[in-house]
């Protein structure tokens, strides 16, 4: 019955206010109905009322009523169409001066003799467009115009009102008769109490004892905290693992333990005297009282507390309020906790449970503990634990795990949602009927109070009736949408919902949100965004499935769709399916979709589904909404310029696009909003867009906006974020701003130049325009106005808070600027006042800028203001471009500026002093100074407040915990850095080790060429035992000072040594690293000279005490040049360079490394990569260095590779049983890997396989096929940038784990192989866009529905990177390389052959 109820209220008044415009209701009036307009608006009005009272009643199952709603929506609907259709003939009328829409009666007068013969003859034709633009396919699809009949317009008129009439007194005599105790819907809500039903607490213990510290480290006499969560997501099973923890009662050692506790479910009734009655009927009384129980039976609401407040005068108690649905007012809730205040023990806890975030803000002392769903794999051993228990069958990894992985993601981790989908399955464990449950979300459709779509559904029964109607719509977006404010406002006026007038009334959103259905997020731009609660989504689908739909997938069931559903969106994916096609022509047939009122097509698709969807909605007709995506003239739909009943039109385009906007654009009359924000085409506007007169917003880029002609007819437009003058067209006078009276927000004026005439300026009436925030007045720079009567005319509403004022020309400033004691920021650019504003007398100032300014030489109190009172609230400033600025000033011993937070100063060349003292700027947070070479700042920074400090770029910059210093000159005030934790210095002369060290807390540490930081003496008792990463650039030390300057880094983890020397201007150098026990993590970058000799010899890092883990050498290039060579297992004397606590080695470019022999001791490693090792052999490998390894990676660097991993494969060193471990191996020796034995060794680990830059190989021999598909663990296969190759393996269809195959720079590929990819594969990425390929991937698509396919897209390179591969050294080329066959830097043909000549 809700579901009649609903859409009959929404309808209704959606007439009644058609009914409200003058035009309609004289025509209505003059069809003598017996009833005139204002009367069938109150019959409306009444029965409308009723429907919203039976809204939240009962009204049982009257299938008469139901009928009757029905009839009456149908008819409402119709009548709505009819009349909107009549104003919008009623509106062309005006805009042309025809009279076609006239009233009936001056129809009647002028017609009479017409009317006589036939309605055809006496129908008035007429085209609705101005001329139509041949290109425009969107018109030309339309080539019949719309036309008026005004007989047949009149008679459907007056029939269906009375019509309306006749059902509107039946369901009012209906709805009257409902009996006044049937007129209340109470939410029964089930008695939960404190005993653990569910013994183990999944997925929450780190939030668990998190919560338990917090309790136990209240410190006020009662705290408050609430849990909130939607519904089934486990607040009370939460809460009672806490309730029941003996650490908070039992334990009396403890200094927090309750000796008092209470649980109490508040459920729906929060009635404060039933609520302290059972409170105080749980809580002993004290000796005094006795056991006579008088207490507890009386109904005095003050005895009851001061009984409370006398047993827990002096016990710690902790009291559960379990399931709060309401609270009406914050006084309510303070008499309920009043008498809990009272004790005189510290530590009390009231713990709320919750719903509603609203409810948690209310009642809440410290922060409320927000449940979201479980993560994956907690969620999932809760899930198996629901529906098995503690066996399960034998069947299930091999059968059902699958499945049970695809349900449980659908599940959201909501723990409720767990136990109702493990009742299902358990019913029958066979894949069959697990599927049925996976593929028709039975979970969905089941009713019991303890199942999770009951569990949540109570909540949206517990909402207001208007509520429930917004929320019904979010499930016409995909899951995970962000919604914007006016994005779904917009909607909500469209649908009837809410009145256009009357949107800023109230924030439904909000409200969503307050009521936990909603969360609410702020995205990059600092805007609100809003996200339904997980499962919500579902919900949402649910209970608006008679009117809303989502088509989500392609493999959608039209037979199974609501015959009654008026709104509908598309968001499938971008793939073409023959299912789909004959579904979508199933639904039409099925839904009527002439009278859809919302289409929303959320995505852009190709060619075939485009032509697919236009087709299968040809017939749209009274659409209220439309949102399209369009990359051709021929993407909009086939009726599109008849669509007069339009009022929400979004239309997105292609970044690339070229389109233009369609001329039809302007016939939708009734359009309310229209948003071009997604339109990427052409900025130009049909000429008559001013035709849409009822327009409210406009959401577009800027530069659409200026482009409206005749902006002044659009009259309830309320956003026109730019406009500009032009003195050549019409329609872009300054006086159209005139009659805009409800602009919002910021407005942009530009072209001020153009202005000649004080009448012209005072024609706009800023002064009027009440609800704008923020305005820029901009002119010309090299065309100013001489008149400084144009400025003052332009006076703006004083709500205005932000104002721009630029290059406005004249000598004398605006006399209303003097006084705009309500701005808030102030932009002045580019004048010549001969006085400048009093600054210092704007009090709300808190935001100014002043840009080339001519001739202001000083700024400070002169600028306005009593001495010691001005700028009172000023907290950014900014002074760009004043050649003349030469002081700041500052009255003396005056506090000055006591908010500034934000200095600025930019190109001010002769500006030398800032008002920098112990009493001005003394809450200055953030200080960007550049291009001002006198100016004397002292150290810095000057205040411990000054977090945000940026001197000339990058010569000094501090956020309050980084600290970098690149060449600058100044002193720092170490004693304001007290909380830097990473620190970088490179150039530097005033900084001192000294005054490093008194950065106690400072972690990481970066120290460029700084030629005095670290002198030849260094005293030894500097040390920086806080530090535990460095980087340190030794090309100006010696290598004894290098030692010396770690030996002062005792606590290291982290180190990276590096290099910058000219050509060939650098020393043997030999450094000895300190015994460490921390050094973690070690580096070698660019480090010529360097190298590696045994401790013994000088140098070397100690193998004792060592926990080295990662170590990583580029381009060094004598690192071992020195090492003495030995055999691999040679005896105790044997030395090697590296600890054998190793885990990861990297080594790039070395080509002094020669033997695997030095890394005979590293048996730890787990990861290998060595690259560009032109002179390295596996002469002394030991094998027993493979045992741990999980990574390798070899290129450049001969046969290694295969070398190393087939003398695994043959050796018997190996311990008995060895299994090899690897797990990602990447090589550029495709011939050399695929072999038997080393395939079979790697077999029963290996999921990635990369073949990079291996220009060798061109196909794969027989047994090579045959090695590669013993690999049967892979699930991820790579070919990049092996030019030769000339097909991929004909055999990867036989890998049946595989799940991703990428192919990239592989330009002779022609074909993919003949017997396709595994069905298990997910995802292609290739980049080829040979025609042959495309076709035999679209055919492997079609018989792998989830595999998704990405092309790779090969672009230009920039000239910077051209130069920089041309120009580079040896291991910058790699690491482009390595950049592009990651994606992160496009591929270009253009740069491939020079790149792979230098990897060569």
């Amino acid at each position: 019955m809700a579901a009649a109820l609903g859409p009959a209220a929404t309808l209704l008044g959606k007439v009644f206010t058609m009914l409200s415009a003058a035009p309609v209701a004289a025509y209505v009036d003059s069809l003598e109905l017996g009833h005139n307009s204002e009367q069938i608006k109150a019959k409306l009005a009444h029965t409308r009322g009723l429907l919203h009272n039976a809204q939240v009643s009962d009204v049982g199952r009257n299938p008469g009523l139901q009928d009757l709603l029905l009839a009456l929506s149908r008819n409402a609907d119709q009548a709505e169409d009819l009349l909107d259709e009549l104003h919008y003939f009623q509106i062309h009328d005006k805009l042309h001066g025809t009279s076609n829409a006239t009233t009936q009666a001056n129809f009647l007068r002028h017609g009479r003799n017409a009317l006589r013969h036939t309605a055809t003859s006496c129908a008035a034709c007429f085209s609705c467009s101005s001329a139509q633009d041949d290109s425009d396919s969107a018109s030309a699809n339309d080539a019949d115009n719309l036309h008026f009949q005004p007989v047949t317009m009149s008679r459907k008129i007056k029939s269906v009102l009375q019509d309306i009439q006749t059902q509107c007194d039946s369901v009012s005599d209906l709805l009257g008769n409902i009996p006044s105790n049937s007129m209340a819907v109470t939410l029964h809500r089930p008695q939960i109490g404190s005993t653990i039903i569910q013994d183990t607490l999944y997925g929450r213990r780190d939030t668990f004892e998190e919560t338990f510290n917090r309790i136990i480290s209240c410190k006020q006499t009662v705290s408050v905290l609430p849990i909130v969560g939607p519904g089934g997501i486990g607040k009370t099973t939460f809460t009672q693992h806490l309730y029941n923890d003996a650490r908070l009662y039992n334990d009396t050692r403890a200094e927090n333990h309750f000796e008092v506790r209470v649980w109490v479910c508040v459920s729906t009734d929060f009635d404060v005297l039933k609520l302290t009655r059972e409170i105080l009927g749980c809580i002993l009384a004290t000796e005094e009282e006795g056991s006579s129980g008088v207490a507890n039976e009386t109904l005095n609401l003050d005895q009851l507390q001061l009984s409370i407040a006398h047993r827990l005068k002096s016990k710690r108690f902790l009291i559960v309020l379990d399931d709060i649905w309401k609270c009406n007012s914050e006084d309510q809730w303070k008499t309920l906790l009043s008498p809990f205040t009272k004790g005189e023990t510290k530590g009390s806890l009231v713990l709320v449970t919750t719903r509603f975030p609203r409810v948690a803000c209310m009642v809440k002392t410290v922060d409320p503990l927000e449940l979201r769903g479980l993560k994956s794999t907690d969620f999932f051993t809760l899930f198996e634990a629901c529906v098995f228990a503690d066996h399960k069958p034998e069947q299930y990894e091999d059968e059902l795990a699958d499945i049970a992985r695809k349900i449980a993601n659908k599940l959201k981790g909501s723990p409720l949602a767990a136990k109702t989908v493990g009742r299902l399955l358990r019913r029958d464990f066979c894949q069959k009927h697990w599927d049925g449950v996976l593929k028709k979300h039975e979970w969905l459709s089941l009713e019991n109070n303890d199942d999770i779509m009951p569990s949540l559904k109570i909540s949206y029964d517990y909402l207001p009736f208007d509520l429930r109607k917004c929320f019904s719509y979010f499930g016409l977006f995909p899951e995970d949408h962000r919604f914007g404010n006016s994005e779904m406002n917009h909607l909500f006026v469209t649908v009837g919902i809410t009145d256009s007038t009357h949107q800023v009334d109230r924030n439904y959103l909000e409200e969503l949100v307050d009521n936990g259905f909603l969360m609410k997020e702020v995205d990059y731009r600092g805007r609100n965004k809003y996200v339904l609660h997980d499962l919500m989504h579902q919900l949402c689908r649910s209970v608006s499935a008679q009117e809303c739909l989502n088509i989500c997938d392609l493999d959608f069931r039209a037979d199974a769709i609501p015959q009654s559903v008026r709104h509908l969106s598309i968001t499938i994916e971008n793939r073409y399916d023959e299912n789909f096609e004959e579904e979508m022509c199933k639904l039409r047939g099925r839904i009527d979709i002439g009278n859809l009122r919302t289409l929303m097509i959320l995505r852009g698709y190709g060619e075939r589904i485009t032509k697919l969807l236009n087709d299968s909605f040809k017939e749209i007709n009274s659409l209220r909404v439309l949102f399209i995506v369009v990359n051709s003239p021929e993407s909009f739909p086939h009726r599109f310029s008849k669509l007069i009943h339009l009022q929400y039109l979004k239309i997105g385009s292609y970044y690339d696009s070229k389109m233009r906007l369609p001329s039809t654009l302007s016939r939708f009359y009734h359009l309310k909003f229209l948003d071009l924000d997604d339109w990427h085409g052409s900025s130009n506007l049909p000429e008559d867009f001013s035709h849409l007169e009822n327009l409210h917003d406009f959401h577009a880029k800027s530069e659409l906006h200026p482009n409206i002609r005749n902006v002044g007819k659009i009259k309830h437009l309320r956003r026109l974020r730019e406009f500009c003058v032009k003195k050549e067209s019409m329609g872009f006078e300054l006086t159209e701003l005139g009659a805009l009276t409800k602009l919002e927000e910021e407005l942009i004026i530009r072209g001020l130049e153009h202005v000649a005439t004080k009448e012209e300026a005072t024609a706009a009436k800023l002064v009027l325009k009440m609800n704008l925030k923020e305005l820029k007045l901009l002119w010309d720079r090299d065309r100013r106005t001489i008149d400084t009567d144009i400025l003052d005319t332009l006076q703006p509403h004083s709500n205005l808070r932000v104002l721009t004022i630029a290059n406005p020309g004249g000598t004398i400033g605006p006399s209303w600027l003097s006084l705009a004691i309500w701005l808030e920021t102030l932009w002045l650019e580019g004048v010549s006042w001969s006085t400048l504003p009093p600054f210092g007398k704007l009090p709300n100032l808190k935001v100014l800028t002043l840009k080339r300014i001519s001739g202001m030489l000083q700024f400070g109190p002169r600028c306005g203001g009593a001495p010691g009172k001005c700028f009172m609230r000023l907290k950014k400033v900014g002074f760009l471009e004043l050649p003349a600025l030469a002081k700041w000033v500052v009255e003396p011993n005056c506090h000055s500026f006591p908010s500034l937070e934000i200095i600025k100063c930019v190109k001010c060349p002769n500006l030398r002093m800032m008002p920098f003292s112990e009493v001005s700027c003394t809450n200055l947070c953030t200080l960007k100074v550049s291009g001002c070479p006198k100016m004397s700042l002292p150290s810095m920074p000057h205040t411990s407040t000054l977090t945000d400090l940026v001197i000339n770029g990058k010569e000094l910059t501090y956020d309050g915990k980084k600290l970098g210093a690149s060449g600058y000159g100044g002193a720092l005030a170490f004693h304001n850095l007290d909380k830097v934790e990473d620190m970088t210095i490179e150039g530097t002369s005033h900084i001192s080790s000294t005054g490093i060290g008194k950065l106690k807390i400072l972690r990481n540490l970066a120290v460029g060429r700084c030629d005095d930081l670290f002198p030849e003496e260094l005293d030894a008792s500097i040390v920086f035992r806080s530090v535990n990463s460095l980087s340190l650039d030794v090309s100006h030390l010696t290598s004894k000072s290098a030692s010396k300057v770690l030996n002062c880094f005792p606590a290291l983890s982290v180190l990276e040594i590096y290099a910058h020397f000219a050509d060939d201007d650098y020393e043997e150098c030999v450094m000895q690293f300190p015994s460490s026990s921390s050094l973690q993590d070690l580096s070698f970058t660019d480090c010529k000279g360097l190298v590696l000799v045994p401790v013994e010899n000088g140098g070397g890092i100690q193998e004792d005490s060592s926990s080295l883990q990662s170590l990583k050498t580029y381009s060094c290039g004598e690192l071992f040049s020195r090492w003495p060579m030995g055999e691999a297992g040679g005896g105790a004397q044997t030395i090697y360079p590296f600890p054998a606590s190793l885990r990861e080695l990297d080594v790039w470019d070395e080509p002094s490394m020669k033997s695997m022999a030095l890394l005979s001791n590293l048996t730890s490693l787990t990861s290998l990569s060595l690259t560009d090792c032109s002179n390295l052999t596996v002469d002394g490998f030991n094998p027993l260095t493979a045992v741990n390894l999980k990574k390798l990676e070899v290129h450049n660097s001969n046969t290694v590779a295969a070398d190393l991993l087939s003398e695994v494969a043959r050796t018997k060193l190996l311990p008995a049983g060895y299994i090899s471990r690897l797990e990602e191996l990447t090589v550029d020796d495709i011939s050399g890997l695929l072999v038997g034995p080393i395939c079979n060794l790697l077999a029963p680990a290996l999921h990635t396989l990369e073949f990079k830059f291996d220009e060798r190989a061109e196909s794969f021999t027989e047994e090579q096929e045959k090695a590669l598909q013993l690999l049967t663990s892979l699930q991820n296969v790579e070919f990049c940038v092996c030019p030769g190759l000339q097909s991929l393996p004909q055999g990867l269809h036989c890998l049946s784990s595989l799940k991703q195959l990428c192919v990239r720079s592989c330009p002779k590929i022609q074909s993919i192989p003949m017997e396709g990819f595994p069905v298990s594969l997910r995802k292609l990425l290739i980049d080829s866009r040979l025609p042959e390929i495309n076709e035999q991937i679209e055919k492997i698509k079609r018989t792998n529905p989830d595999l998704s396919v990405e092309f790779v897209l090969a672009g230009s390179t920039s000239p910077q990177l051209q130069y920089f591969v041309h120009g580079s050294c040896q291991i910058c080329t790699l690491i482009i390389w390595m950049l592009l066959c990651e994606g992160h830097i496009p591929e270009a043909p253009d740069i491939t052959e020079e790149l792979f000549y230098r990897m060569a």
